[in-house]
């Protein structure tokens, strides 16, 4: 009996482009430690850029926890399955999206790349993948939303502004412009200790970068009699201390003023007012959509999600970023997952569960999807692309992503996601090494 080969599909054929065809990728490679070794190479010049975006809290020890801890989980692979028709489409807020893997939101992305968010969202937009915009962007609402296209999936992540007024606006802005959820981060209420970015004191945000939520808002800017930015573009790369240079020192007053400016959107947006459960109200009677929590790592605080309504957390540690020593995303997200509270909810809709940190690969992926996530959120990785080649630098980590993950469920003996998504005892076995 002769077996005709299937046709490659969207995803395998970008291996076929590759190793096939022979069309190298435009990263040079498509291994996931020599692309960090390369984005480090194109920043060298600029390393405390660099390590603003890719640097942790305190020692290290929560980024380390985050990927060490997928080394914990092992896939185990079964075989003689027909898993030809593969399908990882995944259905997330009643929208069906290309597979279950999501732009995770990261502020500053000038700081890598000129074209900034800009080229992230044109590549999430192109490839199919949802975009989350974060509130520290170096480009507007408006203009990130155009550049993700009128057929791009796109949320909007908010740091709770201060003001009321201000977060009525954003909200406003948000849903004029076609993002469809809001993601609100509740782990950044003050910036994390991070020995690095004090160490070199680079802080975008006052020196006027990062900030173009802020002086693209309307309401923000009137505080200062001020009409608000179009199409702002800051510029690459970015040097806080030139930049306050030029202010201090030799009295810009163009460069003085976007430092104010700066100053007064960080005490709006990272002012050190906690919120508690109860504000959430507010949120939701403004709010017209699905609210997504990020930064649940409690099994209590996702418990407490489903009583207060809100439809869908993000388990994360902001990539290690806020919490020295703190508990792995990984296992985090183990620990709610046993919660049959939790299980409850997500079985009848009531709560849909993310995943963010740590995620460097395919493999990665399918681990958080059978532990119990429902969509994976990837970060770094993305940031690597976009600092080494732009867009098309963001469009490879992203198809490359997907194609390993979309390979190696099937390799593993399953057709579809939905066949792993909270199957951990079958499609995993534990492993706990020692850190």
């Amino acid at each position: 009996m002769t077996v005709q080969a299937p046709l490659p599909n969207k995803w395998t054929k970008y291996l076929v482009d590759v190793y096939v065809q022979g069309h190298p990728p435009i990263l040079g490679t498509v291994d996931i430690k020599t692309i960090e070794e390369k984005a480090r190479e194109a920043m060298k010049d600029h390393m405390a850029a660099y390590m603003y975006t890719f640097g942790s809290a305190g020692t290290c020890s929560t980024d380390r926890a985050n990927t060490k801890a997928f080394e914990n989980y092992k896939l185990v692979p079964r075989m003689l399955v027909d898993v030809t028709n593969r399908n990882i489409e995944t259905t997330i807020f009643g929208v069906t999206y290309p597979s279950p893997l999501l732009v995770a939101p990261i502020g500053v992305q000038g700081a890598l790349h000129a074209d900034g968010e800009l080229a992230t969202a044109s590549a999430a937009g192109k490839v199919g993948v949802p975009f989350i915009m974060s509130t520290a962007s170096c480009r507007s609402i408006e203009d990130v939303a155009k550049a993700n296209g009128p057929n791009g999936h796109r949320w909007y992540q908010l740091y709770w502004p201060r003001t009321t007024e201000v977060t009525l606006s954003l909200l406003k802005r948000a849903k004029e412009n076609g993002f469809t959820a809001l993601v609100i981060t509740l782990d950044t209420m003050i910036l994390g200790w991070r020995p690095h970015d004090l160490g070199t004191a680079y802080l975008p945000f006052a020196c006027g970068v990062g900030i173009q939520v802020g002086t693209s808002d309307p309401v923000f800017m009137k505080r200062f009699g001020l009409p608000p930015r179009e199409n702002e573009r800051t510029k690459f790369p970015v040097e806080p201390e030139k930049i306050r240079m030029a202010g201090l020192e030799q009295g810009d007053e163009e460069v003085l003023r976007n430092m104010s400016l700066g100053k007064e959107w960080l005490a709006e947006v990272n002012s050190g007012a906690f919120r508690t459960w109860d504000q959430l109200k507010f949120i939701r009677d403004n709010w017209e959509g699905p609210i997504v929590l990020k930064g649940i790592q409690r099994v209590d605080d996702a418990e407490k999600a489903i009583t207060q309504g809100i439809d869908g957390i993000i388990v994360s540690n902001h990539g290690g970023r806020q919490v020295d020593g703190a508990i792995a995303s990984l296992d985090a997200l183990d620990n709610i997952m046993r919660s049959h509270e939790v299980q409850a909810a997500q079985k009848s809709g009531k709560l849909t569960i993310l995943f963010d940190s740590g995620v460097r690969t395919g493999s990665d992926v399918l681990k958080a999807l059978a532990i119990g996530a429902q969509g994976v959120l990837i970060g770094r990785p993305a940031m690597y692309g976009l600092a080494i080649a732009g867009q098309e630098g963001v469009e490879q980590i992203l198809l490359q992503t997907i194609c390993e993950m979309h390979m190696n469920l099937g390799l593993c003996g399953y057709g579809s996601v939905k066949d792993i998504i909270g199957k951990k005892d079958e499609v995993l076995a534990t492993l706990h090494y020692k850190l």
